[in-house]
């Protein structure tokens, strides 16, 4: 249990220290540096300790415990309330979503009606998966992070520089996440649970812009009504079941909990930005990227699908665990087909991100053995791939001044290192044998066994996905008729450097390592068999070991110049300029390349409207059929 506390408590050490260093860099970069190295060595030694095994439980002795949980209730309730002070009235709804739910939850801990328990932690595969994705990525990321916002306050000189609160808000993050994962008690979990959303609006409204104040409330009041479905879950669990521990509340009959799983499930899909939540997460993108990344690959996102996974047993094979699959395939689909119409990479990553829960979302629904192992899978590929592709976004904006996709053409000319790590990232989130391709790959030859509708969706909304993604990745190989820049990448310091590499060599290696870590982790949890076969190991190995032959072409070329050719133009090339073409009139008409993007078919005032009465249709027709269910 040592190593549980540890990961709970250190991170506000760090946290603490980093607000008192206001302006030394390196004091900063030692901190951070050696607060990651010491989490992620906590995580790495309690995953060899107890995995393999089933769970272990642990017992802390004593009502103080659950009293300085209330006492945290009562503080961060007015915390929001303090948030909200200047709020005008008619967005009143916001502070009356604080008071309802930690006003109906405080009452009741005070009425002594509480049914509490000495179980209060827990550890098993799972949450070690969790602790080693939020340990080691979210790790990575807070290194990059000081180098980062160095170049942010650089380049806007306007914004106050509170980039030391920033980085403490993401250790914070680290300790509410690791509280999420190895808490066993509701009551506990839901206190975590509103620290991230405090945290997330910290880091929205980081420059304190209109538009980024305006995001972060949205952002707070959406996840708000997570937290009413906890505060729910709370009273009901303990009135109805007379428990408070999630685990002994899943023992029960199906009919039983029903209603608390769909409250949680509603909590977990609604961090996890499903629809018609997603906006509070696309609102996210006005924040410095270190907080993109950290939202949506390794902590805030992943909580909400964490918790709709733990409740995943009792959703198999019921009505209201197919609507929830619904839910997320919809996500998948409506996510996926949106993103085709963008051009901001940020929003890009968004959509991607949005709709990759989805499918996670869908596994969970589904709740087969097979649906769960993919689903574990996904959030280990996913959360690699996707906070690489934000970190090199992050440093590509900075280099170039624009995340347009369509600015990025012929990066793999101006920043060659960083075009390889964001190639990667593309790689590993749409092509084989990477392991998001082999994940939805496992999800639809679990889904082809249990319905004939939901693989409509994976198929489709994963069309639509490889559609982005292969313009996103033409672009960055493409050779415009711009001359190239020179000596983009000497302003990247060493602080990004070390994350993009790390995270570039844990991508690739990872896949190859996927059966051995689907075997350690993924599979004990669900009693389940080898889903892969020998000669699907070996396809996979195969591939990877392909990828070695690119390595001697890529020295050679290194080294050498990049010859200019005129670009094919049909004939019509102008001798002496190659950046134009001869038009029908005769006169000379610069030619450029561009993506499409259809937004008259998938565009988000198209289509997210759509998609969001749809959800709204499913959520009121998944709690109807979770009360009737017996």
């Amino acid at each position: 249990m040592d190593l549980i506390a540890f990961l709970i408590l250190f991170p506000l050490l760090p946290a603490v220290l980093l607000l008192f260093c206001r302006r030394s860099q390196l004091l900063t970069n030692l901190i951070v540096g050696v607060s990651v190295a010491l989490i992620s060595a906590a995580a790495i030694m309690l995953a060899l300790k107890y995995t393999g095994g089933t769970a272990t439980y642990f017992t802390l002795h004593g009502e103080h415990w659950n009293k300085l949980v209330l006492g945290g209730d009562i503080l961060m309730a007015l915390v929001f309330l303090f948030v909200c002070r200047k709020l005008p009235f008619k967005r009143f709804w916001i502070p009356m979503l604080v008071i309802l739910q930690y006003g109906a939850v405080i009452a009741y801990e005070f009425s002594g009606r509480l049914k509490e328990t000495e179980r209060c932690l827990f550890v098993d595969n799972l949450s070690i998966v969790m602790a080693l994705i939020i340990a080691v990525i979210g790790g990575l990321i807070a290194i990059y992070t000081p180098g980062y916002m160095k170049h942010y306050h650089h380049e806007h000189p306007g914004y106050k520089d509170r980039r030391n609160q920033f980085i403490a808000a993401i250790f914070l993050f680290f300790s509410a996440m690791f509280g999420i994962i190895f808490s066993t008690q509701i009551t506990w979990i839901y206190f975590f649970w509103e620290i991230t959303t405090l945290c997330s609006f910290i880091m929205i409204g980081y420059n304190c812009s209109p538009e980024a104040e305006n995001n972060s409330f949205r952002a707070l009041w959406m996840l708000l009504l997570g937290g009413l479905g906890f505060a729910a879950t709370i009273i009901y669990c303990s009135e109805k079941l007379q428990t408070i521990d999630l685990f002994e509340v899943l023992k029960n009959p199906a009919g039983m909990i029903m209603i608390p799983i769909l409250l949680i499930c509603f909590a977990g899909m609604n961090k996890a930005a499903q629809f018609p939540f997603s906006s509070w997460l696309l609102g996210a993108m006005v924040a410095p990227t270190p907080s993109s990344a950290l939202l949506h690959s390794s902590t805030m996102v992943k909580a909400g699908v964490y918790v709709v996974l733990r409740c995943s047993p009792a959703l198999q094979d019921t009505l209201p665990g197919f609507i929830v699959a619904v839910i997320g395939g919809l996500t998948f689909l409506a996510g996926s087909a949106i993103g085709i119409a963008e051009n901001d990479s940020k929003r890009i990553l968004a959509y991607s991100t949005v709709a990759n829960l989805g499918l996670i979302i869908l596994c969970a629904g589904v709740g087969s053995p097979m649906t769960m192992w993919a689903a574990v899978l996904l959030i280990i590929f996913h959360a690699l791939a996707k906070a690489l592709l934000f970190l090199t976004v992050g440093v590509v904006d900075h280099q170039i001044g624009s995340r347009n996709v369509e600015d990025m053409q012929g990066l793999v000319l101006n920043m060659p290192k960083v075009a390889f790590t964001m190639l990667i990232g593309i790689a590993g989130m749409s092509l084989a044998p990477f392991g998001m391709l082999i994940s939805k790959w496992a999800v639809l030859e679990a889904l082809a066994k249990h319905d004939p509708l939901l693989p409509l969706a994976v198929i489709f909304g994963g069309t639509f996905m490889f559609f982005f993604w292969g313009k996103w990745l033409g672009m960055l190989v493409a050779v415009s008729s711009r001359p190239p820049r020179s000596n983009l990448e000497k302003g990247i310091c060493f602080n990004e450097w070390t994350a993009l590499w790390i995270l570039t060599v844990l991508t690739i290696s990872i896949c190859g390592l996927f059966p051995w870590v689907a075997n350690i982790f993924i599979e004990p949890m669900y009693d389940a068999g080898n889903f892969l076969s020998n000669s699907n190991v070996y396809t996979i190995i195969i591939m990877l070991g392909m990828l070695v032959l690119l390595i001697p072409p890529g020295i050679l070329t290194h080294f050498k110049s990049p010859r200019d050719a005129e670009p094919y133009l049909g004939g019509a090339n102008i001798y002496g300029d190659p950046t134009k073409f001869t038009n029908s009139l005769g006169g000379g008409t610069e030619w450029s390349l561009r993506s499409y993007y259809l937004q008259e078919i998938f565009g988000e005032k198209r289509l997210l409207a759509i998609a969001n009465v749809m959800a709204v249709i499913a959520l009121i027709a998944m709690f109807l059929s979770g009360a009737v269910y017996k």
